[in-house]
């Protein structure tokens, strides 16, 4: 449904898409992940045709980019972007009007999209009355109201609590059951893991990994994380290397790479010695291969220079 071949990008000197290649398959939702300046919002406003690329192509639906296909994209951006004195209905009516809707078929749309977003009820007081996920809810429904083939979601849940992100991921599923293909942004990993059949870590204008959530944890040698709280950081990264388990600070928080399940007793058994105030264990998840790939050199520096060292206290 959208190919971006060998795109490549430059702000003056600084190279912001170099050769970048992406496939989305009909239907599917895709993540894409990269640290803030690794081209991902310069990749939406050329696939949007809001940028030029300076080489490359991108294509929807099999065709080249131009003003036809670009009709085919919905788009959810990260900040609304509503009318907030105009109600749910007028919006939808003015963003009809510039997608070429009108008459009869333009109404039925509003009516249909208000409903999907359980809005209906909420038609006719102004945008700013609305709660913040009701708003987000809203930008869905605008998104979806000239029936596009693909749509971009650039931090759909962002600063919303729990319920409203629920209802909207709901959303994002009854898009991709109508067959819609989704390009999602997200710096939320328990999103991106619920949702994403693919996800791709873009990084310096390249996707560096790809795959399935599952494929993606393969690149961890690991069933298991380990967490540790422990006075004696040094004795445990030395115990650790002699079971053969690398270690990482995430967060701070000192943590072992577990090739095997194991259970807590035979845990605690193998750091027997080994002071620990407490131990926690974790699934391989997203957030691990994520730092694993963007902060790859860093994490090598540490296991081959600096090994049993505290973290930095960069604030003392």
């Amino acid at each position: 449904m959208l190919t971006l071949d060998d795109l490549c990008k430059r702000y003056g000197p600084t190279p912001v898409l170099q050769h970048l290649n992406l496939a989305l398959q009909p239907g599917e939702i895709y993540g894409l992940l990269g640290p803030n300046g690794a081209g991902k919002t310069t990749t939406i406003n050329i696939i949007c045709g809001l940028l030029k690329a300076d080489a490359g192509a991108v294509y929807i639906g099999g065709k080249l980019a131009n003003r036809t296909t670009r009709r085919w994209i919905g788009v959810v951006p990260q900040s609304n972007l509503l009318y907030d004195s105009l109600t749910c209905r007028d919006n939808l009516a003015f963003l009809g009007r510039l997608y070429g809707l009108s008459g009869q078929d333009c109404q039925h749309r509003i009516q249909v999209c208000l409903e999907a977003v359980n809005l209906l009820a909420q038609k006719d007081p102004p945008a700013e009355r609305l709660s913040g996920g009701m708003q987000r809810r809203l930008s869905l429904a605008a998104a979806m109201l000239h029936r596009p083939k693909l749509v971009i979601l650039d931090e759909p849940t962002t600063g919303l609590d729990i319920e409203a992100r629920q209802e909207v991921w709901q959303l994002i599923r009854q898009f991709k059951a109508m067959g819609v293909t989704i390009l999602l942004t997200s710096h939320l990993f328990d999103e991106v893991e619920r949702l994403c059949q693919r996800i791709g870590i873009l990084k310096q204008g390249q996707i560096v990994a790809e795959g399935s959530l599952d494929q993606l944890r393969s690149r961890i040698p690991a069933q298991e994380v380990v967490t540790v709280e422990t006075p004696n950081p040094t004795a445990a990264i030395a115990r650790a290397q002699q079971l053969g388990y690398g270690h990482r600070y995430y967060g701070g928080d000192l943590s072992f790479w577990v090739p095997e399940p194991l259970d807590l007793k035979e845990l605690i058994d193998q750091f027997e010695g080994v002071p620990l105030d407490s131990l926690a264990r974790h699934p391989v998840k997203l957030e691990h291969v994520y730092l694993e790939i963007t902060r790859g050199e860093r994490h090598r520096a540490e296991e081959s220079g600096i090994k049993g060292q505290e973290p930095v206290n960069h604030f003392s």
